[in-house]
């Protein structure tokens, strides 16, 4: 393909004469430019497959991290409020922390984002481990669990942010993108699922009705040595995933920019980058949204469990239910990547109200039919709220570049900061409803809770997570959104990342 023209500085690359304009179908210039931009299969699936150990201990940690602390920790509700906030804003300081140190790192022959993965694997295995670890004291055990999970969120995200920004390295390609994030959602989900069968079918006989059937007392039970045994070995099969699946990922995928070519335009520093970023409209509104929708999906995970145990008889559905939510989510996934192609990305985020009404009808009616329904329905909105963002942020990143001159580092500080206001979130929303367990009288390890623990509960499965998802659909459709890059701007903005868009 012919090289573009010289051009003066600040200008755009001239067109070249008589040069047809690649359109669908493609000219001979736009089957090369797909071509040069298709990822192969097994680079999708090894990509995906990087994400996965996050995925599986976000998942296990989402449904039975409180109830572990509750329940067989036996801290109070006060305390595991907490841990859970504190280890949410753990992570989430670590976001912006982590884009700056890794839009000021150098480039290294595996890459510039390959190697924060590669070196937070060991340390966030660990720190995994003994987050559900039991210690033998008692007194200090509500430090001790805020210390760990304040680790593991942290290196979670010196994890996370440079794998997700990874995306914008694969290929300067939007639909490749889009499809390098369904794979990953894909894959991730099916880990995901593995994940949560296994912790959950390991630790499903430390919280079966027997224990409270045996009891002389009606107050707190005694915890079992086998039942901290089980959560052990459940940690450590989930841990091992970690260096694994990184192995996978550094040998299946190679970050694409050239660091040999000069930049297009100036570098930004992090704070720079940040200021910027966070005054881009479409950018603000995706962050406001998904702060309330992704709060929901959390509040949601988080209290399935224990409404089922606490507040409904369903306690021998939980595993059921778990493994039906996260079912629905990795067969929906490659559906809602279809729709997203076809109907746009705003009219799919309407999928996500879908989980609105039947998160009502659990709450007024907690049947196991019922349970069911809204268990499958709510993996399906789940999906969408998770692969809705990851499409939407690529958009927003071109979008920002084809309107400022910008070159290296946009992508960490567009996904750190992303993260840190969505984890921000999400630790208020899990403080403040852990602190309301604490108010209405929740007692640690006990088998029957009070009746005004149980209508927290339901309030707290039902009408929390409907107004967080109206008010952040609402947010969502108002105004204008930024659109995928048309096929023009995406060759120029091709262009520019194999001149200049690199984060070396």
């Amino acid at each position: 393909m012919a090289a573009p023209a010289a051009t003066t500085a600040g200008e755009p690359p001239q067109p070249q004469p008589h040069a047809p304009e690649p359109g669908p179908g493609g000219t001979k210039g736009g089957r090369e430019d797909s071509r040069a931009g298709r990822l192969s299969f097994c680079t999708k699936v090894c990509y995906g497959i990087g994400g996965v150990p996050n995925q599986i201990a976000s998942s296990a940690t989402a449904f039975y991290l409180q109830l572990f602390l509750l329940d067989i920790a036996q801290i109070p509700a006060a305390q595991v409020s907490l841990v859970l906030f504190g280890g949410k804003v753990s992570g989430a300081a670590a976001d912006p922390v982590a884009g700056f140190f890794i839009n000021r790192s150098r480039r290294t022959g595996s890459g510039r984002l390959m190697p924060w993965v590669l070196g937070c694997t060991p340390f966030i295995a660990l720190a995994y481990f003994f987050l559900w670890f039991l210690p033998p004291f008692t007194s200090l055990r509500g430090l001790w669990y805020m210390t760990c999970y304040c680790l593991f969120q942290a290196l979670a995200t010196f994890f996370q942010v440079p794998y997700t920004a990874l995306t914008m390295l694969l290929t300067p390609c939007p639909r490749e993108r889009d499809s390098a994030t369904a794979y990953r959602m894909t894959v991730e989900m099916a880990g995901t699922l593995m994940g949560a069968t296994v912790h959950g079918l390991i630790v499903s006989g430390a919280h079966r009705p027997h224990r409270c059937e045996a009891a002389a007392t009606p107050g707190p039970v005694t915890v079992s040595p086998n039942a901290a045994h089980l959560y052990c070995i459940a940690a450590a099969v989930v841990a091992a995933t970690y260096p694994v699946c990184s192995s996978l990922l550094c040998l299946g995928v190679k970050e694409r920019p050239d660091p040999s070519a000069p930049a297009s335009g100036p570098g930004l520093s992090f704070l720079a980058g940040l200021g910027l970023t966070t005054r881009h409209p479409p950018y603000l509104k995706l962050v406001f949204s998904f702060l309330f929708i992704s709060a929901a999906v959390q509040v949601e995970q988080s209290y399935l469990v224990l409404f089922c145990t606490h507040a409904s008889q369903l306690h021998d559905h939980v595993q059921g239910l778990v493994l039906t939510v996260l079912v629905s989510a990795v067969l929906s996934t490659p559906l809602w990547e279809w729709v997203l192609q076809h109907f746009g990305k705003t009219t799919s985020a309407f999928g996500i109200f879908v989980m609105v009404p039947f998160a009502i009808l659990l709450a007024a009616v907690p049947a196991a039919p019922v349970a069911y329904v809204v268990a499958f329905v709510s993996g399906v909105s789940i999906a969408v709220s998770l692969l809705l963002p990851w499409s939407m942020l690529p958009d927003m990143v071109d979008d920002f570049q084809l309107q400022h001159r910008y070159g290296p580092g946009l992508e960490t500080i567009f996904y750190s900061s992303y993260v840190f206001f969505t984890k921000l979130s999400g630790a208020c929303a899990l403080g403040i409803s852990t602190l309301s367990l604490q108010f209405s009288g929740y007692k640690a390890g006990a088998c029957k809770q009070a009746e005004e623990v149980v209508v927290t509960l339901k309030v707290l499965i039902g009408a929390v997570p409907t107004c967080m998802i109206l008010a952040g659909l609402c947010i969502l459709m108002v105004g204008s959104t930024s659109k995928t890059p048309s096929q023009d701007a995406s060759r120029r903005l091709s262009l520019r990342r194999r001149t200049s868009y690199s984060l070396a």
